[in-house]
């Protein structure tokens, strides 16, 4: 049995020690995210935090707590830190040497409780409270990096989508004029996230004729070209007329290979001819 309330009680009496020793053992100069922060708000939240990682880990030795009860209120520690936005801006590889570092504090506390008691411990003692440190923090390592993984991928997806939308706006020219400048590359996923917005855009500000801007576009595949014009074509179907513009020889020429018919599409060489031609609207 590895719990001990004596043991239990020398590391509770130490967790503000162990929070203050391992940030004055911080290489801050040479550390990133959330380790370099000059902020005193921030400062003093890892501090917390840190803090709070020791209170739940010393539970771990304690005779009340059993192994289910440790489990759950470690996890709760490990989803709050694993979703921090100061957190998430810190390296992984940064946070794993952070608690490695603080495992070797409990080694070496476990060493300093054996040696300053009055009790005497068996070899077999001492290796089973390592044993269980070890253990403990590979397990608490293991479900941080899971779900801090987990959080980074709902972070980025969130900031791909928001991308996305900032880079094709619906420009209102007028109540019912409305320019869709299209620049960069387009894969799959951004057109289709384009022809939703545009849908749902023109839906909500009343608008009846779109003008469509390819010019900022250097290249696109069949798949994608397809879906641009499937948009003039949704775009139809909810009353909205589209004018193309800048269409450069390449789109033009993937459009033709793979059948899509022109006739009735409104099609100008540049933006400025297609506002020229909208001024009916």
């Amino acid at each position: 049995m590895h719990r001990n309330h004596k043991l239990y009680h020398f590391l509770v009496e130490r967790t503000w020690s162990l929070t203050e020793n391992w940030y004055e053992s911080l290489d801050k100069e040479n550390s990133l995210g959330v380790y370099a922060s000059n902020d005193p708000l921030v400062i003093d939240k890892v501090k917390q935090q840190n803090h709070e990682f020791h209170i739940r880990f010393c539970k771990v030795f304690d005779n009340n707590e059993s192994s289910e009860q440790f489990s759950i209120h470690f996890d709760e520690w490990i989803n709050s830190i694993s979703k921090d936005e100061e957190h998430l801006n810190t390296p992984i590889d940064v946070i794993l040497h952070e608690f490695f570092v603080t495992q070797n504090q409990y080694l070496d506390l476990i060493e300093e409780f054996v040696r300053t008691s009055s009790e005497t411990y068996s070899q077999e003692t001492i290796n089973r409270w390592n044993r269980v440190v070890i253990k403990n923090f590979n397990y608490v390592m293991t479900v941080f990096t899971r779900e801090y993984h987990a959080h980074s991928q709902l972070r980025l997806k969130a900031q791909q989508e928001l991308i996305i939308e900032l880079s094709s706006p619906i420009i209102s020219l007028s109540s019912s004029l409305a320019l869709l400048p299209i620049v960069g590359e387009i894969d799959t996923d951004r057109a289709r996230f384009i022809l939703e917005n545009t849908l749902n855009q023109c839906v909500d500000k009343g608008i009846r004729h779109l003008l469509l801007d390819l010019s900022g576009v250097v290249i696109i595949d069949t798949m994608v070209a397809h879906q641009i014009f499937q948009l003039i074509e949704s775009l139809s179907l909810i009353g909205v007329k589209a004018t193309l513009s800048g269409i450069r020889p390449e789109i033009a020429q993937t459009a033709i290979q793979i059948g899509i018919d022109f006739s009735k599409t409104s099609i100008v060489s540049s933006l400025e001819q297609a506002i020229a031609t909208s001024k009916t609207y």
